[in-house]
């Protein structure tokens, strides 16, 4: 037996390999059955195969003992139109309407040249000095009346500046002495940057620019009705505004020798400094 070929495939080697041991185990009943089920799951797959590959020539076979329907019959209409009438020649065609009248355009007829020789030819001598003194040259000077009452009812020309002959609360944007901050507008800009205190979120979005400012100088030089004309966000504003109205009075403006309320704009620099 040891010198013969071994079969394992083979049922006796089922039986010596699970003699005396538990056969009920789900093992042997696999082993047992192995060679039914590979027969089985390949005559079904052999089966699927056929099918698959049979069906499309079966159909094929099929249809050619199935009568095609008949196709109807396209329906052509004929339309018996009938002939133009004849022409009548005797008849002529209608003449053209006429065409409008052309608009007159005036001329002037210039008379030919005359050509004359030289000795029937007048030349005229140019004025003399003398003559020139006696002319007429056109528009001359005259001298005013000394004698005359000089009155002035109203301002002479055309001015944005307005006169101030009494106390008002009207709001001037330019006047004949414009306010000021004391020490003049470097020390204003000196205060601001002194004071100024750049906004967290600005310097972390790297936000740079001008906020513009407008404002009322008093009449006692207070700072009041503070708003932004233009902005640039993160803060800025807000920051502009506040150091704006922590600021000292200013000396007010001027018009007619009284002080009067007047508008004021500046620009307000944020800058981050490289470091």
């Amino acid at each position: 037996m040891l010198g013969s070929k071994l079969d394992i495939l083979k049922p006796e080697w089922l039986e010596i390999v699970f003699n005396d041991r538990n056969k009920a185990y789900g093992a042997y009943e696999l082993r047992k059955q192995n060679p039914w089920n590979t027969v089985k799951a390949l005559s079904i797959t052999l089966l699927f195969f056929v099918v698959a590959v049979g069906t499309p020539t079966v159909i094929n076979k099929i249809q050619k003992f199935i009568p095609k329907a008949k196709e109807k019959p396209k329906i052509i209409t004929e339309v018996n139109l009938k002939p133009p009438p004849p022409l009548d020649e005797t008849k002529k065609p209608p003449p053209p309407p006429p065409e409008p009248p052309k608009p007159k355009v005036d001329q002037v007829r210039f008379p030919p040249p005359v050509v004359k020789p030289d000795n029937e030819v007048k030349e005229k001598d140019p004025p003399t000095v003398e003559e020139l003194k006696v002319a007429d040259p056109g528009q001359k000077d005259q001298k005013g009346d000394p004698t005359a009452e000089v009155r002035i009812d109203e301002p002479v020309g055309n001015s944005d500046v307005k006169a101030v002959t009494e106390d008002s609360n009207e709001i001037f944007s330019a006047v004949e002495e414009s306010a000021e901050y004391p020490g003049g507008i470097d020390k204003f800009y000196k205060y601001l940057e002194n004071t100024m205190k750049y906004p967290s979120v600005a310097r972390e979005n790297n936000v740079q620019g001008k906020v513009f400012l407008t404002f009322v100088v008093e009449k006692d030089g207070a700072l009041t009705d503070i708003k932004v004309l233009r902005g640039i966000g993160s803060g800025c504003d807000e920051e502009a505004v506040r150091v704006v109205k922590g600021s000292k009075k200013w000396k007010p403006g001027m018009q007619n020798g009284r002080a009067v309320r007047q508008q004021y704009t500046v620009p307000i620099s944020f800058t981050l400094s490289e470091q």
